[in-house]
């Protein structure tokens, strides 16, 4: 378990590092954050044809209203806590490289549903979506980063440990 939570720790302030880094700014967090407004805006557009998107904006052409997706909202700091606990974990690197795979997709799902109910939120009442942004979306996303960590320890396939030392193991006698 201290194993576990140095690794753990050094991972994740190595990656929140790298994030702030201008490369990683320009190759992963843009792109990942434009591609977040696209699918968010497209799905909204399938009920709500009055919505366009530019940028990292979401804004209703019917009342002028807008989210902007910024830093802290566009899921990757929860990727970020996800996989770092998935890289410290002792598993085969199967299991990590799948679990971070679909781990990001169930997290990045959230946080589209996260998108979508705070652009309508924020239409019908400004109080709840600052609520609703400020403390209940960021405590389910977390939720939802442990839960998903939490499923794929269950799929982790049983680590027999290996005797200790010095301790004597009865070998099977033939007749």
């Amino acid at each position: 378990m201290l194993r576990f939570s140095i690794l753990f720790a050094v991972i994740l302030v190595t990656l929140f590092a790298a994030e702030l880094t201008q490369p990683i700014q320009s190759a992963v967090v843009l792109p990942w954050t434009a591609a977040l407004v696209r699918i968010s805006a497209g799905l909204i557009n399938l009920i709500d044809p009055h919505v366009t998107a530019f940028g990292k904006i979401i804004q209703s052409t019917t009342n002028g209203f807008a989210v902007s997706i910024e830093a802290g909202c566009n899921g990757i700091e929860a990727a970020i806590v996800l996989i770092a606990a998935m890289l410290a974990f002792p598993a085969p690197w199967k299991y990590r490289v799948i679990g971070i795979f679909v781990g990001l997709f169930a997290v990045q799902a959230l946080n589209i549903v996260r998108v979508i109910s705070l652009f309508y939120l924020g239409q019908w009442n400004m109080k709840v979506f600052e609520w609703a942004h400020l403390y209940l979306w960021q405590a389910l996303i977390m939720l939802d980063v442990l839960i998903v960590w939490l499923i794929w320890l269950r799929t982790l396939p049983s680590i027999s440990s290996p005797p200790s030392v010095g301790t004597v193991t009865q070998q099977p006698t033939t007749p």
